[in-house]
């Protein structure tokens, strides 16, 4: 694939059936997150208070201090999707620094791709539930069910109309567009 500037707007050029679609999705703080972090902040408190009546409680603190820099780095998730040429793969950014790929398929081994609560999907509901979701009501959530080794997977995320479109015209008959 190719950018070219044309009459000072950016074009696209394709070569070959190449795709690329991607999406950055920030994933909600629930409530379960905020309990977390409240409850490293007052053990954290608590080890401050230690220090008076345990000799060694400095060592305690800067243990605390450490926990919660580390605790709190991991409850900042985004997912980043990426579809290349029939290869989709979703990676779990910590706090912006830290890159894990949580998930990998080829579009060969999916079975179906449809908004979330479509009548077709109740085909697959004892499938492992994978949530790579931003977690907000609101999205357009699509899930993706995958056969790999005899194992299904309902994998949801966040696609844009640009991915679901590619990944139809890859696989038309595996694909439920909105």
């Amino acid at each position: 694939m190719k950018i070219v500037a044309s009459e000072g707007k950016l074009k696209e050029e394709r070569y070959m059936g190449d795709f690329y679609a991607e999406k950055l999705v920030k994933k909600k703080k629930t409530a379960k997150d905020m309990i977390i972090r409240l409850l490293m902040v007052v053990l954290t408190v608590v080890a401050v208070l230690s220090i008076f009546i345990i000799p060694f409680g400095i060592l305690l603190v800067l243990l605390m201090i450490g926990l919660d820099i580390l605790i709190f780095r991991s409850l900042d998730v985004e997912y980043e999707y990426q579809y290349i040429n029939g290869d989709l793969d979703i990676d779990k950014i910590m706090h912006k620094e830290r890159r894990k790929n949580v998930f990998t398929a080829n579009i060969k081994d999916m079975e179906l791709l449809a908004p979330s609560g479509t009548p077709q999907l109740n085909n697959f509901g004892n499938a492992s539930v994978y949530d790579y979701t931003s977690g907000l009501g609101n999205a357009p959530v699509y899930e993706m069910i995958i056969a790999e080794n005899g194992i299904t997977k309902r994998v949801l995320f966040e696609p844009d109309e640009k991915m679901v479109e590619g990944i139809w015209m890859q696989a038309p008959r595996k694909v439920i567009r909105r």
